[in-house]
Protein backbone atom coordinates (compact mmCIF):
# COMPACT_ATOMS: atom_id res chain seq x y z
CA UNK A 1 0.00 0.00 0.00
CA UNK A 2 1.10 3.70 -0.70
CA UNK A 3 1.29 5.54 2.23
CA UNK A 4 -0.30 9.11 2.70
CA UNK A 5 2.80 10.54 3.08
CA UNK A 6 3.56 9.37 -0.70
CA UNK A 7 0.67 11.39 -2.02
CA UNK A 8 1.08 14.84 -0.65
CA UNK A 9 5.50 15.06 -2.17
CA UNK A 10 4.53 17.20 -5.67
CA UNK A 11 5.78 15.47 -9.00
CA UNK A 12 7.94 17.43 -11.02
CA UNK A 13 5.99 18.55 -14.35
CA UNK A 14 6.78 17.73 -17.60
CA UNK A 15 7.34 21.23 -18.62
CA UNK A 16 10.14 23.74 -18.58
CA UNK A 17 10.00 27.43 -19.44
CA UNK A 18 12.94 29.10 -20.87
CA UNK A 19 13.30 32.96 -19.65
CA UNK A 20 15.16 33.69 -23.22
CA UNK A 21 16.98 36.84 -23.32
CA UNK A 22 18.57 38.36 -27.24
CA UNK A 23 19.52 41.28 -28.50
CA UNK A 24 20.82 43.10 -25.31
CA UNK A 25 23.92 43.19 -23.25
CA UNK A 26 25.20 42.22 -19.57
CA UNK A 27 26.52 45.14 -17.77
CA UNK A 28 27.09 46.06 -14.26
CA UNK A 29 24.61 47.94 -13.03
CA UNK A 30 24.54 51.62 -11.10
CA UNK A 31 25.62 51.98 -8.01
CA UNK A 32 26.05 48.69 -6.57
CA UNK A 33 28.08 47.39 -9.58
CA UNK A 34 25.66 44.05 -9.48
CA UNK A 35 25.59 42.82 -13.59
CA UNK A 36 22.04 43.00 -15.09
CA UNK A 37 21.16 42.34 -18.77
CA UNK A 38 20.06 45.62 -20.21
CA UNK A 39 18.09 46.31 -23.83
CA UNK A 40 17.35 43.67 -25.95
CA UNK A 41 13.91 41.15 -26.05
CA UNK A 42 13.01 39.12 -23.22
CA UNK A 43 10.46 35.86 -24.05
CA UNK A 44 9.61 32.76 -22.75
CA UNK A 45 9.64 29.20 -24.89
CA UNK A 46 7.97 26.52 -23.04
CA UNK A 47 8.76 23.10 -24.05
CA UNK A 48 8.46 19.49 -22.58
CA UNK A 49 11.51 18.24 -20.16
CA UNK A 50 12.15 15.35 -22.92
CA UNK A 51 12.86 17.84 -25.46
CA UNK A 52 16.31 16.95 -27.24
CA UNK A 53 19.66 19.66 -27.57
CA UNK A 54 18.64 19.83 -31.63
CA UNK A 55 15.08 20.02 -31.40
CA UNK A 56 15.72 22.96 -28.34
CA UNK A 57 18.07 24.82 -30.66
CA UNK A 58 16.01 24.49 -33.59
CA UNK A 59 12.93 25.77 -31.25
CA UNK A 60 15.33 28.68 -30.23
CA UNK A 61 16.35 29.67 -33.44
CA UNK A 62 12.71 30.25 -34.85
CA UNK A 63 12.11 32.01 -31.89
CA UNK A 64 15.08 34.84 -32.91
CA UNK A 65 14.11 34.42 -36.52
CA UNK A 66 18.34 33.39 -36.63
CA UNK A 67 20.80 30.54 -34.99
CA UNK A 68 22.12 31.10 -31.96
CA UNK A 69 24.31 30.05 -29.16
CA UNK A 70 22.73 29.09 -25.86
CA UNK A 71 24.10 30.13 -22.62
CA UNK A 72 22.17 29.60 -19.00
CA UNK A 73 22.62 30.58 -15.69
CA UNK A 74 22.79 28.21 -12.68
CA UNK A 75 19.98 28.76 -9.92
CA UNK A 76 23.18 29.32 -7.02
CA UNK A 77 25.52 31.42 -9.43
CA UNK A 78 25.09 35.22 -11.06
CA UNK A 79 25.24 36.34 -13.98
CA UNK A 80 29.47 35.77 -14.55
CA UNK A 81 29.24 32.37 -14.90
CA UNK A 82 26.73 31.56 -16.81
CA UNK A 83 27.36 27.79 -19.01
CA UNK A 84 27.33 27.28 -22.33
CA UNK A 85 25.19 24.54 -23.69
CA UNK A 86 26.07 22.63 -26.66
CA UNK A 87 25.27 19.17 -26.61
CA UNK A 88 22.33 16.61 -25.05
CA UNK A 89 24.72 15.62 -21.35
CA UNK A 90 24.64 19.79 -21.05
CA UNK A 91 21.08 19.97 -21.55
CA UNK A 92 19.88 17.29 -18.52
CA UNK A 93 22.78 18.45 -16.00
CA UNK A 94 21.30 22.12 -16.50
CA UNK A 95 17.78 20.33 -15.51
CA UNK A 96 19.31 18.73 -12.79
CA UNK A 97 20.34 21.49 -11.15
CA UNK A 98 17.48 23.47 -11.69
CA UNK A 99 15.33 20.34 -9.98
CA UNK A 100 17.84 20.16 -6.74
CA UNK A 101 17.69 23.76 -6.37
CA UNK A 102 13.44 23.78 -6.18
CA UNK A 103 11.73 23.26 -3.30
CA UNK A 104 9.23 22.08 -3.75
CA UNK A 105 10.28 20.77 -7.36
CA UNK A 106 7.42 22.74 -9.28
CA UNK A 107 7.75 24.34 -13.17
CA UNK A 108 11.06 25.21 -13.56
CA UNK A 109 12.26 28.33 -15.35
CA UNK A 110 15.26 28.54 -16.46
CA UNK A 111 17.23 31.57 -17.35
CA UNK A 112 18.66 31.52 -20.76
CA UNK A 113 21.12 33.98 -22.55
CA UNK A 114 21.02 34.42 -26.45
CA UNK A 115 23.80 35.10 -28.99
CA UNK A 116 24.88 35.08 -32.59
CA UNK A 117 27.19 32.19 -33.05
CA UNK A 118 30.80 32.76 -33.28
CA UNK A 119 31.73 33.02 -37.38
CA UNK A 120 34.66 30.93 -38.52
CA UNK A 121 37.50 31.96 -39.84
CA UNK A 122 38.04 31.58 -43.43
CA UNK A 123 42.31 30.87 -43.91
CA UNK A 124 43.81 32.58 -46.68
CA UNK A 125 46.41 30.59 -48.80
CA UNK A 126 49.82 31.57 -47.92
CA UNK A 127 51.58 34.28 -49.91
CA UNK A 128 54.14 31.89 -51.33
CA UNK A 129 51.66 30.22 -53.49
CA UNK A 130 50.00 33.17 -54.86
CA UNK A 131 53.65 34.41 -56.32
CA UNK A 132 54.14 31.46 -57.18
CA UNK A 133 51.41 31.34 -59.64
CA UNK A 134 52.58 35.18 -60.96
CA UNK A 135 55.85 33.84 -62.10
CA UNK A 136 54.33 31.45 -64.35
CA UNK A 137 51.93 33.52 -66.03
CA UNK A 138 54.63 36.25 -66.75
CA UNK A 139 57.81 35.75 -68.92
CA UNK A 140 60.91 37.13 -67.52
CA UNK A 141 62.18 40.42 -69.68
CA UNK A 142 66.08 39.48 -70.33
CA UNK A 143 67.68 43.02 -70.98
CA UNK A 144 70.49 42.84 -73.90
CA UNK A 145 73.91 42.52 -73.27
CA UNK A 146 76.61 44.80 -74.56
CA UNK A 147 79.12 42.95 -76.70
CA UNK A 148 82.25 41.84 -74.81
CA UNK A 149 85.43 44.03 -75.61
CA UNK A 150 87.79 42.41 -77.99
CA UNK A 151 91.21 42.26 -75.92
CA UNK A 152 94.04 44.33 -77.64
CA UNK A 153 97.39 42.68 -77.72
CA UNK A 154 100.56 43.77 -78.64
CA UNK A 155 101.03 42.03 -82.11
CA UNK A 156 97.77 44.14 -82.86
CA UNK A 157 98.82 47.74 -82.49
CA UNK A 158 102.23 46.31 -84.22
CA UNK A 159 99.41 45.70 -87.10
CA UNK A 160 97.66 49.01 -86.66
CA UNK A 161 100.58 50.85 -86.95
CA UNK A 162 102.27 49.74 -90.27
CA UNK A 163 98.93 50.32 -91.98
CA UNK A 164 99.17 53.53 -91.20
CA UNK A 165 102.95 54.09 -92.04
CA UNK A 166 103.14 52.38 -95.26
CA UNK A 167 100.89 54.72 -97.26
CA UNK A 168 103.22 58.46 -95.71
CA UNK A 169 106.25 55.87 -96.61
CA UNK A 170 104.86 55.94 -100.75
CA UNK A 171 104.32 59.73 -100.31
CA UNK A 172 107.69 60.37 -99.34
CA UNK A 173 109.06 58.44 -101.68
CA UNK A 174 106.97 60.23 -104.47
CA UNK A 175 107.71 63.50 -103.06
CA UNK A 176 111.68 62.23 -102.92
CA UNK A 177 111.57 61.39 -107.01
CA UNK A 178 109.97 64.91 -107.85
CA UNK A 179 112.53 66.52 -106.04
CA UNK A 180 115.17 64.52 -108.16
CA UNK A 181 113.11 65.37 -111.56
CA UNK A 182 113.29 68.86 -110.68
CA UNK A 183 116.81 69.06 -110.10
CA UNK A 184 117.54 67.46 -113.55
CA UNK A 185 115.80 69.97 -115.42
CA UNK A 186 112.65 68.08 -115.76
CA UNK A 187 108.74 69.38 -115.65
CA UNK A 188 108.16 70.37 -112.06
CA UNK A 189 105.46 68.35 -109.96
CA UNK A 190 104.24 67.35 -106.87
CA UNK A 191 102.68 64.42 -105.08
CA UNK A 192 99.72 64.46 -102.37
CA UNK A 193 97.04 61.85 -101.46
CA UNK A 194 93.75 62.99 -102.62
CA UNK A 195 90.94 62.84 -99.05
CA UNK A 196 93.44 61.24 -97.48
CA UNK A 197 92.83 57.67 -99.29
CA UNK A 198 96.50 56.24 -99.12
CA UNK A 199 96.11 53.96 -102.34
CA UNK A 200 96.43 57.01 -104.79
CA UNK A 201 98.74 59.55 -105.50
CA UNK A 202 98.31 62.45 -107.72
CA UNK A 203 101.13 64.09 -109.67
CA UNK A 204 99.74 67.83 -111.02
CA UNK A 205 101.35 69.65 -113.39
CA UNK A 206 99.84 72.99 -114.83
CA UNK A 207 96.39 71.98 -113.91
CA UNK A 208 96.39 68.45 -115.39
CA UNK A 209 97.10 65.57 -113.19
CA UNK A 210 98.10 61.97 -113.57
CA UNK A 211 97.06 59.13 -111.58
Amino acid sequence: MVGPNSLDIPKPTTTIKFLCSYGGKILPRYPDGKLRYLGGQTRVLAVDRSISFPELMLKLAELCGASVSLRCQLPTEDLDALVSITCDEDLGNLIEEYDRAASPPSALKIRAFLSPPKSIKKISPPPSSASSSSSYGTAPISTPRSPAPVPVTRDHIHHRCLRQIAPQMAFQKSATAAAAAASAGKVPYCAYHANGTPGHIYLIHNGNHWQ
